[in-house]
């Protein structure tokens, strides 16, 4: 008992493996070694293709960009909406911010507003822009960027999402009235008064919309994304200025009507800054070094996409002997050798 067993002819002992059951493979591997090795690849093969999105995103997919736009707006709106309307913190915070301004010598908002408000179809129009052109414009280049800049759509696209999703604390967190709704401000509410249809900021629209939201402005947000994109990619110098004085438009507009302070707009500019930092975080670079089309080679590794292995490709098949590596390496060498030196005499004698 406890001791090797002996063969039949006796001539030596024979120790037999006693191990518990489970506990060491026949490579000398335990099962937890091997149990964790398969989870680590498991989980390379997992993070591998969202890695390679990172790197290098692709074409992107229509059918999953539209529904991806339409939840996130769904979302958006929502969130957006569901916030309490707290009527008297608005109204205070409202005041903090305009003495902020008079302070800091940069409170302009009321006499914009008064002026242009005197040139009827002036503040008409700019009436129409704010309720309307902030989509469109949004939508337009995110539509320009998937047909024609595809490699860098993805990129583009996080961007405004985080963009966005950062304008949702705000309104959540600091809830502010626009100067039209400041108690005692004499601000004029430009919609309201020339009866401008399709605005959520008055009428009946108001009603379903939040309308102490101002804080950050998403028409600055927005347009201010939409001003560096197509300034940084289009190709027509007139288009690049145009897409500058997008933003800039955005702000008189904004400020004329009523609907912010100057303040909103620093804000907003702020959360577009934060959307386009974290795409640099997560993608590696910047939007607009990424490639036009997912074809072309990119910055980081100089190759198109796909075009040659990565890390983790190992792990897909077999890895290549080292050693039949070095002799076959060898056996070129010894054959290029012996061809050199047949030809050698040739060359002597010509």
């Amino acid at each position: 008992m406890g001791e090797p067993e002996r063969d039949h002819e006796g001539v030596a002992p024979v120790a037999t493996a006693v191990r518990p059951s489970g506990s060491v493979a026949p490579d000398g591997i335990t099962s937890t070694d091997g149990a964790q090795g398969r989870a680590l690849r498991a989980w390379r093969r997992s993070w591998h293709p969202l890695r390679g999105h990172f790197r290098s995103p692709g074409h992107p997919r229509i059918w999953f960009e539209l529904l991806l736009i339409g939840i996130s707006y769904w979302i958006y709106s929502m969130v957006r909406n569901a916030v309490p309307e707290m009527k008297n913190r608005a109204e205070r915070n409202a005041l903090d911010v305009w003495h902020l301004e008079q302070t800091l010598g940069i409170a302009w908002e009321r006499s914009i507003n008064h002026s242009i408000d005197s040139v009827a179809w002036l503040i008409t129009g700019m009436n129409y822009y704010y309720a309307t052109l902030h989509f469109i414009m949004t939508i337009g280049v995110l539509v320009w960027l998937f047909r024609t800049q595809p490699g860098r759509y993805a990129a583009a696209r996080f961007s405004l999402f985080v963009t966005t999703a950062i304008a949702l604390f705000g309104y959540y967190f600091y809830p502010l009235a626009p100067p039209r709704l400041m108690t005692d401000g004499d601000f004029i509410d430009t919609v309201a008064k020339h009866h401008t249809w399709g605005s959520m900021a008055s009428g009946d629209m108001a009603s379903v919309s939040n309308q102490f939201a101002a804080m950050p402005s998403m028409h600055i947000g927005w347009s201010l994304w939409c001003g560096l994109t197509i300034a940084f990619l289009a190709r027509r110098r007139w288009v690049r200025v145009v897409a500058l004085l997008y933003p800039l438009v955005t702000l008189l507009v904004i400020v004329a009507s009523a609907n912010h302070f100057f303040m909103d707009a620093v804000a907003g500019a702020a959360c577009t800054g934060a959307g386009l930092l974290s795409s640099r975080l997560v993608y590696g670079r910047w939007v607009f070094a990424f490639p036009r089309t997912s074809a072309e080679p990119t910055t980081l590794t100089g190759a198109a996409p796909g075009s040659g292995p990565t890390p983790d490709d190992g792990e897909a098949g077999p890895k290549p002997d080292a050693n039949a590596n070095s002799d076959a390496d060898s056996d070129a060498d010894s054959d290029s050798d012996s061809g050199q030196a047949e030809r050698a005499p040739v060359a002597a004698n010509r």
